[in-house]
C-alpha cells in the first residue's frame, strides 16, 4: 500500500496475498528448533498436519553434510542419527542461530558440536563444514525444503507459498532471515506468524472478530521455553509480554533422570558421558522413560549392566526445579504486561513437554484454571498457520482482514542490496525499524534511500526516496548507531525517520502516495522475485561475502598502519600474503573462498589485536599496585 494512488487504500485478498494461481495450495509451516512440521486444510475445511511416506509428522531440524568436503546433504530423521556418529558435519538447533552475530550466542558456544565461525564482529554467524561456509539461512532453507517436498510428495500438487511461524520474541532481524530462508526454499512467505498467535488459531481463539480476551500460551519444547501473554481484540492479535529462556526444556528432563541412574548406580558421570553410545542409549531410554508415565507409575528395565529403574513420584521431584522455573517466568511475563492472574481468559499448552503431567498440573494451578491441552501440543503451531494461510488465500469468508501492504519496503545497504524493514503483507497501519552503523572511519552523513519491491538488489526494485542524515560526530566505523523507523499509516503514508543515537542527530521524511503503480505490475513484481527467488538469494549472499571481505581488508590494512612497529617482518610480511589471497578471492564469484580467506587473515591477526592489548594494559598499569 506505500506509494500506491488512494482508490488503492483497499486491497484485493487476491493482490494482498500475490495470489498468482487461484487453485494453488498455501500451508502452515512451524519451523522449529528441534522438530519441524507443516500442515495444510484438508478438503473437510479442517487443519491438518501431513505424515508423508510413514516417516512421521515431525521432521527433526538436522541436517548432516556427508564426504568429502560436505557432499551429500541429508536432512530430517536420517540425518539425526549422525548426531552421534558424525557431530562436526551435523548441525542442529539452527532456529537458535538465525539472524544473531557470533556475540549474541558466545556465552553457549559450547552446546555446538559443529564450527560457529568467532570473527569477532556483529555480522551474523556462519557454520563452517568442511571448505564450505553456510548461513543459518541458508541450513533452514534446506529443512523447509524437505518440509516442501514432503507436502508435495504427500499432496500431489506444487506447493510454493507458505505461512511461517516464529516464537514472539524474535526481532526483525531473526524474521527476516526467516523470510530469506523460506524464499532460498522455493518458497513464497506470504506471512511470518508469532507461534502464540498460531496456537490460539488452532483453537478458534481470535477468530470470530467480536470476541476479545486476554491469553497465555505456554510453550515449553525439546530445547526452549517461552510463554507469551496475547490480547485478541476485532481480530487483531497484540502480544503484550514474552519471556522465558531458550536453554530450557524437555532435554534437560531426559538429562535429570540420566544422572539419576548414573548416581543410583555409583557411575563415574564423566567416564559415562566420554562413551558416546552408551550415553545416547541412556538419553533415549530416560525419553522412552518420561513418556512412559503417562500411563505407567514406574519403569524397571536395563542396558548392559545399568539398571534403569525410576518411579513417576521421584521423577517429578527431580523435574520440579526446572517446572518452577517456567512458573517464574510466567509471573515475570504477567508483571510485564501489567495484568493480574484473574484477567488471563484461557491458557493454551504448546510444545511436547507439557505432556508431562506435573507441568499441566502446576500450570492450571498458577492460572487458577482448566488448560486447554485437547490438541496434539507439537502440532498446534503447524495447524494454527494452515488456518493462518487459508485467511490469507480467501478462503473464509467469515473473517476480515485487515489491509495490507502488498510490496516490501527497504532501504539500500552497502553492495547495492535491499534490506527490508516492512515485509510484505504486513496489517496497516504498522511501524518497523532496525539499527545500522557506519562502514568508514570519520563517516559524518549517511545517505537513506527507500525502495519498494521484492528482489534483493535494490536495482530490481522501485525507488522510492533519498535523504542524508547529516551531522553525525565523527566516530570510528561501527560505532555510530543509527535507528531508522518505517511509520505507514492507513492511507499508505509512509514517514521514515532515521535517528544517531549517541548524538540525538535526527532526520524525517514522508513519502505522498503522489504516483500509482498498477494491480499488474504488483503481480508482475511478486512473479518476478518467485522467478528469481534463487539467483537473487546466491547473489546476495556473494554481496554480503564481498561486503563483509572488504571490510576486512580495510580494518588489517589500517591496522597494519598503526601498529606496524608492534609486528615482526615475517609477520608484517605474512598479513600482506593473507590479505593478497583475500583480495584476490573478492574479485571472483565463490563465497565460500571469500568466507575462507577471511577466516584464515581473522585466525593469523588475532593474536596481534591481543598482544597490543596486552600490552597497552601493561604500560597503563606500571608503577601500579593492585589489591
Amino acid at each position: 500500500m506505500p506509494i500506491v494512488t488512494t482508490n488503492m487504500a483497499k486491497v484485493s485478498i487476491n493482490l494482498a496475498t500475490g495470489s498468482i494461481q487461484k487453485e494453488e495450495l498455501i500451508v502452515g509451516i512451524d519451523l522449529g528448533t528441534t522438530n519441524s512440521l507443516v500442515a495444510f486444510i484438508n478438503p473437510d475445511k479442517n487443519p491438518q498436519v501431513i505424515n508423508d511416506t510413514g516417516k512421521g509428522v515431525l521432521v527433526p531440524s538436522v541436517v548432516h553434510f556427508g564426504p568429502p568436503n560436505g557432499g551429500d546433504i541429508t536432512v530430517g530423521n536420517e540425518a539425526k542419527e549422525y548426531l552421534i556418529t558424525d557431530p562436526q558435519n551435523t548441525v542442529f538447533s539452527i532456529k537458535r542461530l538465525l539472524g544473531r552475530s557470533y556475540k549474541d550466542i558466545e556465552n553457549y558456544k559450547d552446546f555446538f558440536s559443529y564450527k560457529v565461525i568467532d570473527d569477532d564482529s556483529e555480522s551474523l554467524v556462519k557454520i563452517k563444514v568442511g571448505d564450505k561456509f553456510y548461513t543459518p539461512i541458508e541450513l533452514s532453507s534446506l529443512i523447509l525444503k524437505e518440509l516442501k517436498a514432503r507436502a508435495e510428495h504427500a499432496l500431489k500438487t506444487p506447493v510454493n507459498r507458505a505461512v511461517i511461524t516464529v516464537p514472539a520474541y524474535f526481532n526483525d532481524s531473526q524474521r527476516q532471515a526467516t523470510r530469506d530462508a523460506g524464499k532460498l526454499a522455493g518458497l513464497d512467505v506470504l506471512r511470518i506468524v508469532n507461534e502464540p498467535t498460531a496456537a490460539s488459531l488452532a483453537y478458534g481463539i481470535g477468530l470470530n472478530p467480536e470476541e476479545t480476551k486476554t491469553i497465555a500460551v505456554y510453550d515449553l519444547g525439546g530445547g526452549t521455553f517461552d510463554v507469551s501473554i496475547l490480547q485478541i481484540q476485532n481480530g487483531i492479535f497484540e502480544v503484550l509480554s514474552t519471556n522465558g529462556n531458550t536453554f530450557l526444556g524437555g532435554d534437560d528432563f531426559d538429562r535429570a533422570i540420566v544422572d539419576y541412574w548414573i548416581e543410583k548406580n555409583e557411575l563415574n558421570k564423566a567416564d559415562i558421558l566420554a562413551d558416546t553410545k552408551l550415553a545416547q542409549k541412556l538419553r533415549l531410554k530416560a525419553e522412552e522413560t518420561k513418556k512412559a508415565f503417562a500411563h505407567q507409575g514406574m519403569v524397571n528395565d536395563k542396558i548392559g549392566d545399568i539398571w534403569c529403574t525410576i518411579t513417576r513420584t521421584a521423577f517429578e521431584e527431580l523435574i520440579l526445579p526446572k517446572v518452577e522455573e517456567t512458573i517464574t517466568c510466567c509471573k515475570n511475563a504477567l508483571r510485564d504486561a501489567k495484568l493480574d492472574i484473574s484477567q488471563i481468559d484461557e491458557v493454551i499448552m504448546v510444545g511436547g513437554s507439557t505432556r508431562t503431567a506435573l507441568v499441566k498440573r502446576m500450570v492450571a494451578e498458577f492460572f487458577g484454571r482448566p488448560v486447554h491441552d485437547e490438541l496434539n501440543p507439537d502440532e498446534v503451531v503447524a495447524l494454527g498457520a494452515a488456518i493462518q494461510a487459508d485467511i490469507l488465500a480467501g478462503n473464509r469468508k467469515d473473517i476480515l482482514l485487515l489491509d495490507v501492504t502488498p510490496l516490501s519496503l527497504g532501504i539500500e545497504t552497502m553492495g547495492g542490496l535491499m534490506d527490508v524493514i516492512i515485509p510484505r503483507n504486513s496489517k496497516v497501519p504498522t511501524k518497523a525499524g532496525r539499527q545500522y552503523t557506519t562502514s568508514i572511519d570519520g563517516q559524518v552523513n549517511m545517505k537513506i534511500a527507500v525502495y519498494q519491491g521484492e528482489r534483493d538488489l535494490i536495482k530490481e526494485n522501485r525507488k522510492l526516496a533519498e535523504f542524508d542524515l547529516k551531522g553525525i560526530p565523527a566516530m570510528p566505523a561501527g560505532f555510530p548507531k543509527v535507528d531508522i523507523n518505517f511509520l505507514l499509516n492507513a492511507d499508505g503514508i509512509l514517514k521514515i525517520q532515521a535517528i544517531e543515537l549517541r548524538s540525538g542527530v535526527k532526520q524525517e521524511v514522508e513519502v505522498k502516495p503522489t504516483y500509482g503503480i498498477t494491480d499488474d505490475q504488483v503481480e508482475q513484481m511478486l512473479m518476478d522475485s518467485i522467478t528469481h527467488a534463487k539467483d537473487d538469494v546466491s547473489q546476495r549472499m556473494l554481496i554480503e561475502a564481498r561486503t563483509e571481505g572488504e571490510q576486512m581488508v580495510y580494518t588489517v590494512e589500517r591496522f597494519v598502519e598503526k601498529n606496524g612497529n608492534f609486528l615482526s617482518v615475517t609477520e608484517t610480511a605474512e598479513t600482506a600474503k593473507y590479505l593478497a589471497t583475500l583480495k584476490a578471492a573478492l574479485t571472483g564469484g565463490n563465497k565460500d573462498l571469500i568466507h575462507k580467506a577471511i577466516d584464515e587473515l581473522n585466525e593469523f591477526t588475532r593474536p596481534f589485536a591481543e598482544r597490543l592489548m596486552d600490552e597497552a594494559i601493561s604500560v597503563a598499569m606500571k608503577g601500579k599496585s593492585v589489591g
